[in-house]
């Protein structure tokens, strides 16, 4: 069987639509037994499908899609499981265990419009819990890096803490070193910098601004709504991660920061946005 997430970074990718990249995960007997990263190619919507079923894949584990996309996926007979966030080596082991659960795409959450709705995987409802764990990073313009690993598929090790000590991520504990493109924007900035120019077989330790990282804490994505315009929300509780969608149709993560009986308020600034941060990078492979 082969599972295929989309990704960006060691996380899932929000908008399958735009995807620049897929993991595909080859499975026996319910174990991974290998994985890579394969580029779309560009390929648009209407393609995605048909590029999954060349490759074989059997389950697709995205974040939001649309209802074309979904027609398109079954007419391929490729099994859905959207909704999903988080590490996708997560992910995929969450759904091998049975505890991945598809919550759905079409969350609309469109400020000072009507049709809003949000909900959790066990109420049905569009705008589902997070499934998966880790931290990745986020993709994004970036500054053109050079080095010899630029445009390189590399393989890495590594480890994440804050500056406490406390380790937020670890490829050692998966078992799996991480696999991206360099220089291709799939890597927070100064990660990608670190790895542009390392030779295979050599480790760093480096350490991240927040500029370097995922950015400062940005005040206006915090915003409060009344619950009776975002049906499905007066079921959330404070400190649960959700996903509302945009304009765009693109799902965002958002965290319940506060809650009364009449109104809900959301951060949607990355859980690390704001946050030092440092890694011990271990290059594994250059292909």
């Amino acid at each position: 069987m082969k599972i295929a997430v989309t990704y960006d970074n060691g996380e899932i990718f929000q908008h399958f639509g735009k995807t620049e990249s897929f993991k595909v995960y080859e499975v026996e007997a319910n174990k991974v037994v290998s994985s890579e990263v394969i580029g779309s190619n560009g390929t648009g919507h209407g393609a995605l499908a048909g590029l999954l079923a060349e490759q074989g894949v059997n389950v697709l584990i995205c974040g939001g899609i649309g209802g074309g996309a979904q027609t398109a996926l079954t007419e391929a007979g490729i099994e859905l499981c959207a909704g999903a966030q988080g590490n996708t080596d997560q992910a995929v082991e969450n759904y091998l265990k049975g505890e991945l659960v598809s919550s759905g795409a079409n969350c609309d959450h469109h400020h000072h419009e009507e049709g809003h709705s949000c909900g959790s995987h066990e109420e049905g409802h569009s705008c589902g819990d997070s499934c998966g764990g880790g931290c990745g990073g986020c993709g994004g313009s970036q500054p053109q890096l050079t080095g010899r690993n630029v445009g390189k598929t590399c393989r890495v090790h590594y480890k994440g803490t804050f500056n406490d000590g406390k380790q937020f991520d670890s490829s050692y504990d998966r078992g799996e070193p991480l696999e991206f493109v360099c220089g291709a924007g799939q890597m927070i900035k100064g990660f990608d910098a670190a790895v542009a120019d390392l030779e295979v077989g050599a480790e760093v330790d480096i350490h991240l601004l927040p500029a370097e990282a995922y950015g400062e804490a940005d005040p206006k994505a915090i915003f409060t709504m009344p619950i009776a315009q975002l049906p499905g929300s007066e079921n959330l509780t404070v400190g649960q991660r959700v996903y509302l969608q945009n304009q765009f149709g693109q799902p965002v993560p958002v965290l319940v920061t506060e809650k009364d009986d009449t109104n809900i308020t959301f951060d949607a600034n990355h859980e690390m946005a704001g946050k030092e941060l440092n890694f011990h990078i271990e290059l594994v492979e250059v292909k």
